[in-house]
């Protein structure tokens, strides 16, 4: 059963970009639905060779994340060890999801249109009961074809900056990736994952099953991907991520993920 509210909850994570969490937060609250909406803001805790630096952003980010008060309800669950991005993202959307049934996830370096929430919100409500439909997306990536999409459209791939999914889709996740990797070469669908060979997602895998990293996101995309999913995307994106300036754990400086203007609207 769905918790007393009229929006998905909105989860959100962090760790130690004061900034990007402030900027973040701002742009939420341009959205007139999170007045509605009960917010959940994870802070990761500190590194064991945490510097002073690091400490004090750490600090400075929950700081933030407490004085934030444009919701119905918001509750800062500030960790004390260091889970990481994706055990954080792991633990923190399946509590919220057990709970409400339905979510809307942030990370800290992505700024929202003032339509987000309730393209997001409308999004989940229409496609909820809709057979192999599995994950909402806010982002899609800048094209100079995008004029040809559609308002949005359906996509085999997720996208992860700013999305939202429910409890009987969250709960196909697979975290082994030897599995998915596995189950994926069985099947012969290598190149069709890699989206016709054009991004190698499948190596990603390998580098996990490696230990060369630790995601979280390409496990929730083979998931989707094993199940025949569908991802809803909309044409001219909601969401910037503008973490791709050197700040982040796992992306280096690249400007051309960025849009120069976001989707003002919220239809679906």
């Amino acid at each position: 059963m769905r918790m007393n509210s009229k929006f998905a909850p909105i989860v959100i994570f962090n760790y130690a970009r004061p900034d990007h969490t402030k900027a973040l937060l701002e742009s939420l609250a341009m959205n007139p639905e999170v007045a509605d909406s009960d917010v959940f803001i994870f802070c990761d805790g500190p590194k064991t060779d945490c510097s002073g630096v690091s400490m004090k952003n750490i600090n400075l980010v929950r700081k933030i994340a407490k004085r934030f008060d444009k919701a119905r309800k918001v509750e800062v669950v500030s960790r004390n060890e260091n889970f990481g991005l994706a055990k954080s993202i792991i633990t923190g959307v399946t509590d919220i999801i057990n709970k409400y049934n339905r979510v809307i996830v942030l990370e800290d370096d992505l700024v929202l249109s003032p339509g987000f929430l309730n393209f997001m919100n409308q999004s989940l409500e229409i496609y909820e009961n809709v057979e192999g439909v599995d994950h909402i997306s806010g982002y899609w990536y800048p094209h100079k074809w995008n004029s040809k999409l559609p308002e949005t459209f359906f996509y085999r791939a997720t996208s992860c900056w700013g999305w939202g999914t429910w409890k009987k889709s969250w709960e196909k996740l697979e975290l082994d990736p030897v599995e998915l990797r596995n189950k994926i070469l069985r099947r012969k669908e290598k190149g069709k994952f890699n989206i016709n060979n054009q991004y190698d997602f499948f190596s990603h895998l390998t580098m996990n099953v490696d230990g060369k990293l630790n995601t979280w996101a390409i496990k929730w995309y083979a998931s989707v991907f094993l199940k025949n999913g569908l991802c809803l995307h909309p044409s001219h994106s909601f969401v910037n991520n503008v973490g791709h300036d050197g700040s982040g754990e796992n992306c280096g400086e690249d400007l051309k993920y960025v849009w120069r203007e976001l989707n003002p609207g919220g239809g679906c």
